[in-house]
């Protein structure tokens, strides 16, 4: 029974990376290490099995038995489980991408090229130029510096996902393989199940139903319904396996959609390093360029444009001094306006001293005859004391 339970398809002229497609009795049963070159399936015939599976199909349609239960139960249970549990890693593989990080590291890398500024606010005044040229100049390389760190920071991560992206992409084609054996393997035991349902009912089957007719015997009758019954079993167990079968081809392009996903990630990635990052260094190396080349023809302009100034000034000032110089020369030692003002003075000087005499000889002869009087008065007061 162990032996009946454990057939073995040998494909060792295909073995490849993929593991062979092999069906087995034992719903447990190892997994085979090696895999034959995946094939594209076909419909369900074995027109798509290779003469060696189509053989293969057919030794082990003669090996199952439909009227053990646990045959029936188990049959193509350990194949189903590989879908099974080959769904869940595909599932697994797409739940643990996070391809939305790497858009908004692509996101970042956009804002960060738009936002360095290579212009600067133009200084005013030819101070404001040569004091602040050197600043200007220092603080657009820092703006590129800082913007250049952060680009650098993340083009290494998106390399970092490229990679990994790749990576995904390889071990997604594996998978793909995978699932065209894991295809394979179904369609062989459905293949080989219904050849087994069909040699029952057309043998087996009617065999047992004319000798319950013939012999009218109760067990001979249930011999025949019990094996229609196990056809009927087994049939939905092939139904089972159809489902499973079509599990699996909607797998195929389940993994090449999640491949493409990857694929224009990583092309995305690819364009923006290889395209965007240096085209964005290159254009900042000229804008800095262009700085300076701008700096120093302001400083130029600037410079020309103050010595035209000093030049007309120079000019004003020229002109002011020769014109006063000028009059000072034409001028005499004494302005005539000045003697006359002086000699007004002069007389109203001399008229004011006179006046100033003529009042203090009044007073003194009025003090005069005041003091005379003053004696006479006092020389009259003595005279009439003495009395």
């Amino acid at each position: 029974m162990d032996e009946k339970m454990t057939p073995k398809l040998d494909l060792a002229a295909e073995l490849k990376d993929v593991p062979a497609p092999s069906l087995t009795l034992e719903p447990l049963a190892p997994e085979p290490a090696k895999q034959p070159e995946a094939v594209q399936p076909a419909g369900l015939d074995e027109s798509s099995l290779t003469p060696e599976e189509a053989k293969t199909v057919a030794e082990f349609a003669q090996k199952i038995d439909i009227t053990d239960s646990a045959v029936v139960l188990q049959y193509g249970a350990a194949s189903q489980k590989k879908v099974a549990d080959f769904s869940g890693s595909a599932l697994e593989q797409v739940r643990t991408k996070d391809l939305g990080e790497v858009g908004g590291m692509i996101t970042d890398l956009i804002g960060q090229l738009k936002g360095f500024d290579a212009t600067a606010e133009k200084p005013k005044g030819i101070m404001g130029l040569f004091k602040k040229a050197e600043s200007q100049i220092e603080e657009l390389k820092s703006k590129y510096s800082k913007a250049e760190t952060n680009v650098n920071r993340i083009e290494a991560m998106l390399e970092g996902h490229q990679v990994q992206l790749m990576k995904d992409m390889s071990m997604l084609d594996k998978m793909y393989d995978m699932n065209l054996v894991y295809f394979k393997e179904l369609s062989m035991y459905i293949l080989a199940g219904k050849k087994k349902l069909d040699q029952v009912r057309a043998n087996e089957l009617p065999a047992l139903t004319a000798r319950a007719r013939a012999s009218g015997l109760p067990e001979d009758a249930q011999a025949a319904n019990d094996l229609e019954n196990m056809c009927i079993r087994f049939e939905k167990k092939l139904h089972d396996l159809e489902l499973t079968r079509n599990i699996s081809i909607q797998m195929a392009p389940q993994i090449r959609l999640v491949q493409n996903n990857d694929a224009m990630m990583a092309e995305k990635i690819q364009s923006s390093i290889v395209n965007t990052i240096p085209l964005w260094k290159s254009q900042m190396v000229l804008a800095l360029g262009m700085a300076n080349s701008q700096q120093a023809m302001e400083a130029q302009r600037a410079v020309t444009d103050m010595t035209n100034e000093l030049l007309r000034k120079n000019a004003e000032t020229l002109k002011m001094g020769t014109i006063a110089a000028a009059k000072e020369s034409e001028r005499g030692i004494v302005d005539i306006e000045t003697l006359q003002q002086t000699n007004r003075n002069l007389i109203e000087t001399l008229d004011e001293v006179a006046r100033i005499q003529q009042e203090g000889r009044e007073k003194r002869q009025a003090a005069q005859q005041e003091l005379g009087r003053i004696e006479g008065e006092l020389k009259a007061k003595l005279l009439e004391l003495r009395n």
